[in-house]
């Protein structure tokens, strides 16, 4: 079963659970979200990735210079361990990680949450690539990816036992949309998603694909 799958798998499940008025106030923010035009905004295929320093689940600096000294890397943005939608991304992500590193390439998972909250996902998702903390959405803000929360959100999550200051560190309420990035080694994005609605994720294999053109790339020349 493929991400979408699993993902239309846990809509029939749980959205039936939520109240309709509820359904209407989340499905009516994600549609003005979507309409804000963020998503033309983000980095695209050809641009330059920004450079960044972030800690991991232990409080270790990891650089993309780093990471790029080794290959190619993927970059997904979450939006937190709380979120079920990204839980299904990243353990998805988790299942292909032996091909990504086969292709010579490492996987970064980024979120805004505090290091000990990421720290908490690693151990509960039993997760072995680096996931990385950038609270205040710095980096994710570089890439074009953040918003803030609509207002009449708040309250729903909060309900759903969702506590973003918590979370974040911060009353801010900004988040990054989903998104992932494949950047070959030279840092230039060779692959970009990003959706305004946060049950759209990219299938792990298209950036394994995008990660085998990038090979075959380096290969011929």
């Amino acid at each position: 079963m493929n991400l979408t799958e699993q993902i239309e798998e846990f809509q029939k499940t749980h959205i039936p659970e939520i109240p309709k008025e509820t359904l209407k106030v989340m499905l009516s923010a994600t549609k003005r979200l979507q309409e804000s035009g963020i998503v033309k905004n983000v980095l695209k295929k050809g641009d330059k990735m920004p450079p960044f320093t972030l800690p991991d689940a232990q409080g270790n600096p990891v650089s993309s210079s780093e990471l790029l000294m080794n290959g190619p890397i993927v970059i997904n943005f979450y939006r937190g361990g709380w979120c079920p939608y990204c839980n299904l991304e990243i353990r998805a992500f988790q299942n292909v990680l032996h091909r990504i590193e086969q292709l010579g390439a490492r996987f970064v998972a980024i979120s805004p949450n505090l290091p000990d909250k990421v720290l908490t996902t690693v151990k509960e998702k039993e997760l072995t690539f680096d996931v990385l903390s950038d609270v205040g959405n710095k980096i994710a803000r570089k890439f074009g990816l953040v918003f803030t929360l609509a207002e009449e959100l708040r309250p729903i999550y909060k309900s759903f036992g969702i506590d973003l200051p918590a979370e974040n560190g911060d009353d801010s309420y900004e988040l990054p949309i989903p998104a992932t990035y494949v950047v070959d080694s030279k840092g230039i994005i060779a692959l970009s998603f990003a959706d305004a609605d946060y049950t759209k994720r990219l299938e792990p294999q298209e950036t394994i694909k995008a990660l085998e053109t990038i090979k075959n790339k380096y290969e011929d020349s």
